[in-house]
């Protein structure tokens, strides 16, 4: 594996340097929910189940959540509508494998990028729970790596979906499916609220696990169904860019 990747990175960091603007708007949308939703309704909510059960305010249950959905949302933007951009009309990636470039540095170079842009919105947003004082332990520290993690899955995910994609018309379905994953998976409600049977399905969602995995880290609540969430997160961000750079070859050196 060659270090190629990261001029991938440096050509993007260099292209937002005048859309820095663009770049700071990633930060509002989570803000924005955690004013309304977790600290205006939280008035009106009170406590609800937090991790194992015990009670906790209504914007400390959120705010994990909307931690997680940042991650998520910081990278899935990059990882599908630039980076079909860049694929499809810029012709940016053609213009790369004109260099010693390969298509898997693309691939790597593309998450890289999305997963700076996504680390950098979840930490600030990290830090804004802590000056609401919705921290309860130091291991939220690991929420960042774990951040990082949750946006390493969905954009390798999205990157892979992405190069099936003919049209903008088709990042309907990337909306599609990220709306229900935001509103339903515990990020704004306790699971044992859910039917039963719907509960299992909450489980096997994908972002259920980065939810999972931050409310219990900010609550200080451990346990080893953490790794089970973290290897979910991992196998499809794996499996995601691999496939990325597979179609990519295919496509654009066939």
């Amino acid at each position: 594996m060659t270090w190629l990747w990261l001029r991938v990175i440096e050509r993007d960091l260099l292209a937002y340097r005048r859309m820095w603007l663009i770049f700071l708007s990633g930060f509002v949308e989570p803000l924005l929910y955690l004013a309304s939703i977790g600290v205006g309704v939280g008035h009106l909510v009170g406590t609800v189940p937090g991790p194992h059960g015990h009670p906790v305010t209504y914007q400390a249950f959120v705010a994990p959540g909307l931690l997680a959905a940042a991650a998520m949302n910081g990278c899935v933007f990059d990882a599908t509508f630039n980076f079909f951009f860049k694929y499809k009309y810029s012709k940016s990636f053609t213009a790369m494998l004109a260099t010693p470039l390969g298509t898997d540095d693309v691939a790597r170079g593309e998450l890289g990028w999305a997963l700076s842009r996504g680390t950098i919105y979840s930490a600030a947003f990290l830090g804004t729970m802590a000056a609401f004082g919705l921290v309860h332990s130091w291991w939220s520290l690991v929420g960042i790596p774990v951040a990082m993690l949750i946006g390493f899955g969905f954009a390798g995910a999205g990157m892979a979906a992405t190069t099936w994609m003919r049209s903008f018309v088709h990042f309907d379905y990337v909306v599609l499916a990220l709306t229900p994953l935001f509103l339903f998976s515990a990020t704004f409600f306790p699971l044992s609220r859910y039917p039963g049977a719907l509960q299992w399905v909450v489980r096997l969602t994908p972002l259920y696990q980065g939810v999972a995995l931050e409310r219990s880290l900010v609550f200080g609540v451990l346990d080893w169904t953490l790794v089970l969430h973290a290897a979910y997160l991992l196998t499809m961000g794996v499996v995601g860019v691999r496939i990325a750079g597979r179609r990519l070859q295919l496509l654009l050196q066939p």
